[in-house]
């Protein structure tokens, strides 16, 4: 079964009531828990994308906190907890939010992760998101990229001085 196309289910849904808008929403909401937490993010988070986003971040603290030092349960969680924060960013569907909270989870990974392991896959998941906010980085406005290149670097620097493997001079 193909679905429509959106323009097809806006023509349709602009001919509905509001009770059955109501309806249609609490419907989806109900089915699938994604969709949930975009409702509640629409309905209730959206005016301070900012606010959500440290919201989030409080949410996930604790993840990192009992963060399993075995490096393979280790970057299971992390892997988590990335999903989970990637979902919230795209809710906002800000690059601002979505580099903040990759500063975020770069910085809590410094502090709280095992940064002396040889583990590749861990090693992996922390350079890979080093360069999804250099892509993040080009994208956004010139003032808000020039604030949140120095934090950038700063976290290169930071990270450097804690992890062996990691060469701030391939970034900066």
């Amino acid at each position: 079964m193909k679905p429509e196309k959106l323009t097809v289910i806006k023509r349709e849904l602009s001919g509905l009531s509001v009770e059955q808008l109501t309806d249609l929403c609490l419907r989806l909401a109900k089915y699938k828990k994604e969709s949930k937490e975009l409702l509640n993010y629409l309905l209730f988070d959206s005016d301070d994308p900012l606010a959500y986003a440290e919201k989030v971040k409080s949410y996930l603290e604790e993840d990192f906190k009992v963060l399993p030092r075995p490096y393979y349960q280790s970057s299971k969680s992390l892997r988590k907890i990335l999903r989970i924060l990637n979902r919230h960013a795209k809710f906002t569907s800000s690059k601002q939010v979505e580099m903040e909270l990759l500063l975020w989870f770069c910085r809590c990974f410094v502090q709280y992760a095992d940064t002396q392991t040889r583990h590749k896959p861990l090693q992996a998941l922390f350079l890979r998101q080093i360069d999804k906010m250099q892509g993040i980085l080009k994208k956004l406005h010139e003032d808000l990229e020039f604030d949140y290149k120095k934090e950038f670097d700063n976290l290169l620097l930071q990270a450097s001085d804690k992890i062996k493997w990691i060469n701030p001079s391939s970034y900066i």
